[in-house]
């Protein structure tokens, strides 16, 4: 999931199953002297790294690896992911091993864990459970309370309107309520307005899904309800911005007082959704999409409350699924699973748990997984490769021909005022609040939610925590945020074989320094580089510059745009416009860095590479992946990543240290002029 103005990394992960077994023997092997790092099995001997270096070096693994049945997509995240979900598992099952104290975290962490499994009494309580929920939604009599059940079911409910609060991005020192549109139970408008074949089969399955939940829960006429419904969605996704304007920063700040939203969006009962939803005492807020908010606002004014009910129930008993009867868990893998994502079979309920604990008690856990999983070496080696990163970075602003000298000390000040976050939060979140009950798998679900929302919406008028985490520390993912000028780089992403103590530098400099290349250059892409070192959203740039800058970055709009990952589907320039800057950048600046730590020396050659070489090779190693159709068309709809077979070869193209290592020639299907190539930072 992406937070909004986060820029996650999202799946550039190394493959676990080749390398694990190297971990216990780290020391040894580093006493021994550093190896390679290679996957030399997952090479493909027919394929040529200047031809495609994604294939060249992966083509072995993708012939021979088949994408488990419960999973949509697999490589190296999924790995790595599956390694940190049985690492949290066995911490978990150590907590339910032994007596904890009653109200403990750990006692919480165990209880939340073991009903999630319980299916059991899930099964035998039916909808029980959801009684309270429905009966709300059933109470409803006027539009006011609609606005008050809305507000209420924030941080609970995917609503038409969600509020969430975060650094003002003109004052990033205060938070502020920001209201952005949601509301819909497929991924994204296209799904809903697109004349496309395949999606229109997605339309007709989640069609299927909505009869189903009316049929589960008692409605007469499920086909209809679940017809309006579905009329009810569509046009809430008319009114939804599209994911390219959604990227814009200037375009997605509206601030205003909750009085001047309620003169501008009319026919919705503002004050009390914000009273509802903890946030009445607010003097102003952010609204992301005002087209799209004040056309909710009408919608709620004119559609029957009986349709809308209609839709809060359905809604209700989807997020709710997998903690419902058996019915209701089958028709929503039958739904999310095989018709959205292509998967054959769902995640093994233990898999399933962890990631609900996670979401609940996430910080409480990784305390945990740290002291067991996170030496104070790989944070110390970290820091020393992130130093090393950022020396390259400024040097490359200095080198930049297009930039004017005045914008380049605006871009070496916001360089300056980096903050790194590395593992694990220095203070961690307080559970002690939180109610969690044995063998109420729902209710834990629904409190949780509830919980996190209400320490959200506390924040709201006071100074931001620049200590705080976007992610937990056994996340295998990255991120960086602008508000908060901030690199954060979790535990989980920091083991062999991703970021490899024992390996010689060049892949980890191709893999971590890659990734930590990536991150500093988001505040360099077309979206952070609107925000200054502070994480105010400002222009520091020149006129000339920001135009020369822009000119750069629609070249590679134009190249992503020519990528086609299914026949007729081709990759949005624009929308991946961020990541393939940072991936671009992240790749040149990462070289540049490995080639500062040789000290002007020659590169060491190993399994018959030189350093350079395996740089690049361990670039390609990062991005091993597979996917399902279903899957990448959900991608490709939704997600501001390119595919990572084009995010391998898409940057490797433009750089000059690729075609000098494997020296490139025209004919190469790689080959790219040296007059050609897109270099920005």
């Amino acid at each position: 999931m992406k937070i909004w103005r986060l820029a996650p990394l999202v799946g550039l992960m190394f493959c676990s199953a080749w390398a694990t077994a190297q971990a216990p023997a780290a020391r040894v092997l580093a006493a021994a002297g550093p190896v390679s790092g290679l996957d030399l099995k997952g090479f493909d001997a027919k394929q040529r790294a200047q031809d495609d270096l994604f294939r060249a070096v992966n083509g072995a693994w993708l012939k021979s690896s088949e994408i488990p049945a419960d999973k949509s997509a697999y490589g190296t995240f999924e790995q790595l992911a599956d390694k940190s979900d049985a690492q949290v598992r066995a911490l978990i099952e150590g907590l339910q091993a032994k007596p904890q104290k009653e109200g403990s975290t750990e006692a919480k962490i165990a209880a939340f864990y073991a009903s999630y499994l319980d299916t059991t009494t899930i099964d035998k309580a039916g909808l029980a459970p959801m009684q309270e929920r429905l009966e709300g939604i059933a109470a409803i009599q006027t539009r006011a309370d609609l606005a008050k059940w809305l507000g209420a079911a924030q941080g609970i409910s995917n609503t038409p309107i969600l509020l969430t609060v975060m650094a003002d991005v003109k004052e990033p020192n205060i938070n502020r309520a920001v209201a952005m549109q949601g509301g819909l139970g497929m991924p994204d408008r296209d799904y809903y307005l697109k004349a496309d074949a395949k999606l229109a089969e997605v339309r007709k399955a989640y069609l299927a899904y909505l009869t189903t939940l009316a049929k589960l829960s008692g409605e007469a006429r499920p086909e209809q309800v679940a017809g309006q419904v579905m009329a009810l969605e569509q046009r809430i996704a008319k009114l939804h911005w599209d994911n390219v304007r959604n990227r814009d920063p200037v375009k997605t700040y509206n601030p205003m007082t909750p009085a001047q939203l309620a003169k501008r969006a009319p026919g919705f009962d503002w004050p009390v959704f914000l009273q509802a939803a903890q946030l009445g005492g607010i003097d102003r807020l952010s609204v992301t999409q005002p087209s799209a908010v004040l056309g909710l606002a009408q919608l709620f004014k004119s559609v029957p409350l009986a349709s809308w009910k209609q839709y809060l129930k359905l809604r209700a008993l989807d997020e709710s699924a997998q903690v419902l009867p058996q019915a209701f868990r089958d028709a929503r893998f039958a739904f999310h699973g095989a018709a959205l994502t292509g998967a054959k079979q769902p995640l093994p309920r233990w898999q399933q748990g962890i990631n609900e604990v996670n979401v609940a008690l996430g910080e409480a856990i990784g305390q945990v997984y740290v002291a067991e999983h996170f030496p104070p070496a790989y944070k110390a080696r970290m820091q020393e490769l992130v130093g090393n990163l950022m020396a390259a970075y400024r040097e490359s602003i200095d080198g930049l021909s297009w930039m004017t000298p005045a914008t380049k000390a605006a871009a070496r000040e916001k360089l300056s005022k980096y903050m790194v976050k590395i593992g694990y939060p220095d203070a961690w979140r307080d559970f002690s609040k939180l109610d969690v009950r044995r063998g109420d798998a729902l209710g834990n679900g629904l409190r949780s939610a509830a919980f996190e929302y209400q320490r959200i919406a506390l924040r709201a008028g006071q100074p931001v925590d620049r200590a705080e985490w976007g992610m937990t520390p056994q996340t295998v993912n990255a991120y960086y945020n602008p508000a908060l000028n901030e690199i954060v780089f979790p535990a989980a992403i920091l083991q062999p074989p991703f970021f490899d103590m024992a390996a010689d530098d060049a892949v980890n400099y191709g893999a971590i320094g890659a990734v930590i290349g990536h991150e500093i250059s988001h505040g360099f892409d077309d979206e952070g580089s609107q925000f200054d070192g502070d994480g105010k959203l400002r222009n520091w740039w020149s006129a000339a510059d920001r135009k020369a800058f822009d000119a750069i970055g629609a070249q590679l709009v134009a190249q992503f745009n020519k990528y086609e990952p299914l026949p007729g589907k081709k990759v949005n320039g624009k929308l991946t416009l961020g990541e393939n800057i940072a991936d671009l950048s992240g790749l040149q600046v990462a070289f540049k860095a490995y080639q500062r730590s040789l000290g002007g020396k020659p590169s060491t050659v190993l399994d018959g590479f030189s350093g350079e070489q395996r740089f690049f090779i361990g670039w390609a190693q990062a991005w091993r992946y597979k996917a399902r159709d279903e899957r990448t068309l959900q991608l490709l709809t939704t997600d501001p990543h390119s595919p990572p077979d084009f995010r391998t070869n898409g940057a490797a193209i433009n750089h000059d240290g690729f075609h000098q290592a494997f020296g490139s020639k025209p004919g190469d299907a790689m080959f790219k002029p040296s007059e050609q190539r897109i270099r920005i930072w």
